[in-house]
C-alpha cells in the first residue's frame, strides 16, 4: 500500500476510500491515510491566507488607485470575501484564522500593491490599517 501511495497517488486514495466504505481496517495504510488528513486541514489554511493576501492587495489598489476602480475590481473584492467565508463556513474552526494571518498577509499584499501598481513602498502603510473585520465585511469599501 505504501508503494502506491508514491507511484499513483490518485489509486492510493480510490482503493484507500473503498476499504473505509468498507470498514476494512486491516487494509488501510494508516500513517499516509493521518498525513493526508492532517494536509487537507492546512490546505483549508493555505487558501484562506492565499485569499486573504489577494483581498488586502486589491483593498490597497482601490484606496491608492481610485482612477482605475472599476465594475471587475469590485466583483473581484466580492468574490474572494465569497470564498473566504465560504472556506471559513466549512470549518468554522478557522474562523478566527484570517486574523492571526492580517500581519502576513497584508506585508505580502503591500509587497504585491507595489509591484503592480509602480507606487513607491511609501504610498501604502506600513502595518494594515484596517481590522480584519472590516477587511471580511461586504459593505467595506475603504477610502483614501
Amino acid at each position: 500500500m505504501g508503494n502506491q501511495y508514491h507511484e499513483d497517488f490518485y489509486a492510493w486514495t480510490q482503493s484507500q476510500a473503498l476499504e473505509l466504505r468498507h470498514q476494512r481496517s486491516w487494509f488501510l495504510d494508516w500513517a499516509n491515510l493521518a498525513e493526508e488528513i492532517e494536509s487537507l486541514g492546512r490546505r483549508d489554511q493555505r487558501a484562506i491566507r492565499h485569499q486573504l493576501t489577494r483581498l488586502l492587495k486589491h483593498l490597497l489598489k482601490w484606496v491608492y488607485q481610485p482612477g482605475h476602480r472599476g465594475v471587475s475590481w469590485r466583483r473581484s473584492i466580492r468574490q474572494v470575501r465569497e470564498v473566504i467565508a465560504d472556506l471559513i463556513e466549512e470549518s468554522p474552526s478557522l474562523r478566527d484564522y484570517p486574523g492571526e494571518q492580517l500581519p502576513v498577509a497584508y506585508r505580502r499584499a503591500r509587497l504585491g500593491a507595489i509591484d503592480e501598481t509602480g507606487l513607491p513602498a511609501s504610498t501604502f502603510p506600513e502595518h494594515c490599517p484596517w481590522l480584519v473585520e472590516q477587511v471580511l465585511s461586504e459593505d467595506f469599501w475603504p477610502e483614501a
